[in-house]
């Protein structure tokens, strides 16, 4: 696994993730946990994202002069994260129906059940 391009391959998407596709940002933040220590089931689940991302490269967001509607929404989870038993949390906002900025992230306390 050493010469797998696992860190390259995630800086790309972070980028993609970041700039133009936010549909991809649970995912790749799941994958970047594993850095560190990569398997081959990571790098599984890299190539599985770039093939989502390769075959939906032609949609775009596309806004409109009328119902520019600001919508906010949030969601948290109890212990959701199956390998820490963390919870998540995270909220989206959008413009028009079109996501304009989100967050997930897991919470630094452990929940227990």
């Amino acid at each position: 696994m050493s010469r797998v391009p696992n860190a390259s391959a995630i800086r790309s998407l972070m980028y993609a993730m970041l700039c133009t596709r936010p549909n991809i940002a649970h995912v790749v933040g799941v994958v970047s946990r594993f850095l560190s220590n990569p398997a081959k089931e990571h790098w599984e689940g890299i190539k599985w994202i770039l093939r989502y991302h390769k075959g939906t490269s032609e949609m775009c967001l596309c806004f409109r002069k009328s119902n520019l509607t600001l919508q906010g929404f949030s969601d948290a989870d109890l212990g959701g994260d199956f390998d820490t038993k963390k919870s998540t949390a995270g909220y989206t906002f959008t413009l028009g129906g079109i996501v304009v900025s989100w967050q997930s992230k897991l919470q630094n306390r452990v929940a227990l059940l």
